[in-house]
């Protein structure tokens, strides 16, 4: 077995490479998947389930399928994922396999399809390691689970790997998958990967399926891929786009194509994103901006007065739709002890959106989404650019965090800068950005405009190949 660590942490292409020419093998690199989760699973508690079985059996059938030794002519490729062991979030539908939500009410559910999502991977040949803790219905950020227990940050177990994909950041920073896909409602895959250090794409509402996956609200969710690089979230991506939108095309290299940098052009937003940031978030964002200028880019104040708003009327929508899921499920307030305390609150908080308040929060949204397009085209940037968090990864149970010298609620502040994204429906991208004098990484946003994904992950792709080492 191979047992070389170097190798888990090895980008898809090169895993990819090492497969077609015989030096490695999907089984091998499976088995070292395993043997890493069964030694460290244990500290981090990124995986609620390991489907060890099944992984091996689709590994050997990788294997076989790529093998360069006999029936050459008839060799089934199904591309770069093939034999790639990766790992999903767990409220996303992968028949045989448990499909709890981080819950107690689901920990018993084994659904009999795969969501179009898991469909797609499977056809591109990817391996299924298992599913990753989060928390719970994915109402939250902290990852904190009383069920299956807390996952814990890489960089310092002492800490969280952000939520509600929290697993799935710890899984994929720590070399014990090489992807996986997360969910994203107000910035479920972009906290925890910024709070890890690794790439997390939110696709723009819609491009993804969101079908067969547990809902938290369905207007906001969203579908997306984790990896340590902005390459691999870009393979990953491919991917799992639903319908027409899999024509999405990479180069032969599989790096997301991209314009010259001296043509991009990225908006600063001039309210909201930096009036509650830590002092070494900051520091870094600046280093950032002046590396990014340093590779061509341009770099103007975009004003988005609205953004203030987005807050309650992405509260609204956000607690309305998921009491009425929860509701119609026939879950609470019926079983309502089963559900852990903080999720609870946020259920009932959920019974008093009246219907003016809703409807009132979605023409909110129709209106931000119209600004947002007409401030992006009047500056005519390519994107807005931020940090993903204002702070590092918080302690567990650290429910207040003082920035400067006011005290607020960690969950709000992990949320706050993500949100917006989701509110709009547009792409956001959380790429690594240095790290605390902790040694705490942080993590820098790219936001665009409806469909704009590949631009994104091509920008975060540069971005990340020449400040990886900084």
């Amino acid at each position: 077995m191979v047992r070389d660590s170097d190798t888990a942490f090895a980008a898809i292409a090169e895993v990819a490479r090492l497969f077609r020419s015989g030096k490695l093998s999907p089984v091998e690199l499976t088995e070292l998947m395993l043997a890493r989760i069964e030694a460290l699973n244990p500290k981090l508690n990124a995986y609620i389930t390991v489907t060890a079985g099944q992984a091996l059996a689709q590994a050997r059938k990788a294997e076989a399928d790529l093998s360069v030794v006999r029936h050459r002519k008839s060799r089934v490729d199904r591309g770069i994922l093939h034999g790639i062991p990766i790992s999903l979030k767990d409220n996303i539908y992968a028949a045989g396999a448990p499909t709890t939500a981080g819950s107690k009410i689901l920990s018993k559910f084994i659904p009999d399809k795969d969501a179009p999502v898991v469909a797609n991977l499977k056809q591109a040949g990817a391996v299924l390691l298992g599913k990753t803790n989060m928390h719970e219905f994915a109402y939250g950020v902290t990852n904190d689970n009383p069920h299956y227990g807390a996952a814990h940050n890489p960089w310092d177990t002492a800490r969280i790997p952000g939520g509600s994909s929290g697993g799935s950041a710890a899984a994929v920073a720590a070399g014990l998958c090489f992807g996986s896909i997360g969910t994203d409602t107000g910035g479920s895959i972009r906290i925890p990967s910024a709070l890890c250090g690794v790439v997390g794409l939110k696709p723009t509402a819609g491009r993804v399926s969101v079908k067969g996956v547990v809902p938290l609200s369905t207007t906001l969710d969203c579908v997306g891929p984790m990896a340590r690089t902005a390459e691999d979230a870009a393979i990953l991506f491919q991917a799992i786009l639903a319908g027409d939108s899999r024509r999405w095309s990479h180069t032969q290299t599989h790096r997301p194509a991209t314009k010259r940098y001296s043509n991009i052009r990225l908006g600063l937003p001039r309210e909201f994103y930096f009036e509650v940031i830590s002092v070494e978030v900051q520091k870094n964002f600046d280093a950032a901006l002046r590396g990014l200028r340093q590779l061509g880019a341009k770099t103007v104040e975009v004003s988005i007065p609205l953004l203030r708003e987005t807050e309650t009327a992405g509260n609204r929508i956000g607690w309305a739709e998921a009491t009425y899921f929860h509701q119609q499920s026939g879950w609470f307030p019926g079983r309502a002890g089963e559900y852990s305390e903080d999720v609870r609150s946020r259920l009932q908080a959920g019974t008093k959106v009246s219907g003016a308040e809703y409807f009132e929060a979605l023409d909110e949204r129709k209106r931000f989404i119209e600004q947002l397009g007409l401030a992006i085209n009047a500056a005519e940037v390519d994107a807005l650019v931020a940090p993903t968090t204002p702070i590092a990864a918080p302690l567990l149970n650290e429910e207040v965090t003082r920035v400067g010298k006011i005290n607020h609620s960690t969950r709000a502040l992990l949320l706050r800068l993500n949100r917006p994204a989701n509110l709009a429906g547009v792409p956001a991208i959380s790429v690594p950005c240095g790290f605390t004098s902790a040694g705490l990484p942080l993590g820098l946003q790219f936001i665009g405009d409806a469909n704009a994904e590949e631009l994104l992950l091509a920008t975060a792709d540069v971005y990340q190949r020449a400040y990886s080492a900084a």
